[in-house]
């Protein structure tokens, strides 16, 4: 029996090893799977050689598997990774065209002043010599303003425009009446009358509608680039929910665990998972294309009406005009302001001689022919520079509600739109036969793919939401000539400066700056109806006091 017994068991030895055997070959190798992931810098030591059983996996399709539970915890972080790196891949393209145009209009600006305020001071040295340079600081005072509200705002331009012409009526009259002695009140007394009398033509007013109208579209379509250029980086940084990025995993790499390495999601399977993770992205959409669209608005007055190139340009030549101007009807000026100011005192003998002397215009101001003048700023002109954001802003249009789709179409994400049967559909390979839902938040209640939860919108995306409609209003006001930032500093309480609270439909196309005049008429208005009011109450206590000793006496 012995003898029996041992070749009986060796020969179920023999049969079991067979069977394992078999089962071994059967099993699917993981070899392809195994190099792969190992290729992205995991531990080949997570990977099995052949098919384990996958009741371990969580969200992939269990069964055998490839994976491993920690194959699927790295997929997992992967799958977040490369969905975070597809998104900012695309944003980033687009940030880069906003921060690029943006810093090439702000250099074109700034180089424009420079050059406008060194035309004018070149030309003025030649032309008016040392007049000019006793009084430089008025016209170096003007380009400071510019400058300034160019670069932080805040800057009233029709009142700072208002005070440079008065400051040169002022150093005028005193030139052209060089025989008398002006005090500071007489010259504030001059100054009053630059409205009324218009020592410079028509040169002020132009010159103040152009120079406005100009800045304010230049500066606002700056900033508006900025702004773009600063919403498209903060969105692009996204962080998916922990539905998304389940919902990624299964689509990235769910296929690797069956061996389908070389087979990519279905086009509308990534499209519903990339509609559900960019939802609160999908709802910057509108606002968006209203500020593309207020911006292409802005760039045709820049083409236009409102070509800041072609007001700093000559802007040296019409300030000359203006002097001229003055200059050629300084006797009838003089005359209408010493009867309204009273007439002035005159300087001794010897000093009269000195001033003249020292006052007269002897020459009439020659402008830079085309080959004199300075080169153009930044190497470029505003046409060519509205011409190209024009069209990089035509094609920025409907950028977030296309962000699904153009993720898609990244060959590492998706299969193409024409291969919908051989294609990775979240559970094996075969057609996507769900619809694609549509974009932003309100239309994934019946996403299939992601969960999402519909009433929380994103605290990030709200903000960047008001900060293009706060710009798409800036925009609409300096299309309509509009000074928005005066606007923007005004006390909204108080009522006073242009347009406090003012909403671009109901704001006056032209400036209007007697508001705090308004109010302050107002403001007496009251008090002095309050003191009318006030008035008979002392006689009615008088009254009342005599009544009441008369009543008293009686009473007695």
């Amino acid at each position: 029996m012995a003898r029996l017994g041992l070749p009986a068991l060796l020969c179920t030895l023999a049969v079991f090893s067979a069977a394992l055997l078999a089962a071994e070959l059967k099993s699917k190798s993981c070899s392809e799977v195994r190099r792969l992931y190992v290729s992205k810098g995991f531990n080949k030591n997570d990977a099995p050689l052949h098919e384990i059983n996958g009741d371990h996996l969580k969200i992939c399709p269990q069964g055998y598997t490839c994976c491993s539970q920690e194959m699927e915890e790295k997929y997992s972080l992967q799958s977040k990774d490369d969905f975070k790196s597809v998104v900012s891949e695309q944003c980033n393209h687009l940030q880069a065209v906003f921060a690029s145009r943006y810093k090439k209009f702000d250099e074109f600006f700034k180089e424009l002043l420079e050059n406008a305020e060194k035309s004018l001071n070149d030309m003025f040295v030649k032309t008016y010599g040392r007049l000019y340079m006793q009084n430089s600081e008025v016209f170096k005072e003007l380009f400071k303003e510019l400058k300034h509200y160019y670069v932080v705002g805040n800057v009233n331009l029709e009142e700072m425009l208002n005070d440079f012409w008065s400051r040169l009526l002022e150093r005028m009259f005193r030139l052209v009446n060089s025989q008398y002695h002006f005090t500071d009140e007489y010259l504030e007394c001059v100054s009053k009358y630059t409205e009324q009398l218009k020592p410079f033509g028509d040169v002020p007013r132009k010159l103040k509608l152009q120079v406005t109208r100009a800045f304010v579209a230049a500066r606002t379509f700056a900033q508006g680039l900025a702004v773009a250029r600063d919403v498209v980086g903060k969105v692009s940084v996204v962080n998916p929910t922990a539905q998304c990025t389940h919902a990624l995993l299964k689509m990235i790499y769910c296929s690797h665990c069956q061996g389908l390495v070389t087979v990519k999601p279905c086009y509308n399977y990534c499209s519903n998972i990339m509609r559900g993770c960019l939802a609160n992205q999908g709802d910057l959409d509108i606002e968006w294309n209203n500020f593309i669209d207020a911006m292409l608005m802005v760039a045709e007055r820049l083409e236009g009406p409102f070509n800041i190139e072609s007001v700093m340009d000559p802007i040296d030549v019409k300030i000359s005009d203006a002097i001229m101007n003055m200059q050629e009807n300084s006797v009838q000026v003089s005359q209408k302001v010493f009867q309204g100011c009273g007439p002035p005192k005159p300087l001794p003998a010897g000093r009269i001689s000195r001033s003249i002397s020292e006052s007269a215009f002897s020459a009439r101001f020659r402008p830079y022919h085309p080959e004199e003048r300075p080169t153009t700023a930044a190497g470029t002109s505003l046409d060519r520079l509205v011409t190209d954001v024009k069209e990089k802003l035509k094609q920025a249009k409907k950028f977030w509600s296309s962000l699904p789709s153009n993720v898609c179409n990244d060959e590492r994400m998706a299969a193409g739109n024409g291969n919908e049967d051989d294609c990775w559909n979240g559970k094996g390979k075969s057609r996507y036969l769900f619809a694609v839902t549509g974009n932003g938040l309100a239309n994934q209640g019946n996403n299939p793919e992601v969960q999402v939860n519909t009433s929380k919108q994103d605290t990030l995306i709200l903000r960047q939401i008001m900060a293009l409609r706060v710009m798409t209003s800036k925009m609409k006001n300096a299309y309509n000539g509009n000074d928005v930032d005066f606007f923007d500093i005004s006390d909204e309480n108080s009522g006073e400066g242009s347009g406090s609270g003012c909403e671009y439909q109901q704001c006056p196309s032209e400036f209007e700056y007697n508001a705090t005049d308004h109010a302050g008429k107002s403001g007496s208005d009251k008090a002095d109806s309050a003191g009318a009011r006030a008035g008979p109450q002392p006689y009615l206590l008088i009254i009342f006091c005599v009544l009441f000793l008369f009543m008293q006496r009686e009473w007695r």
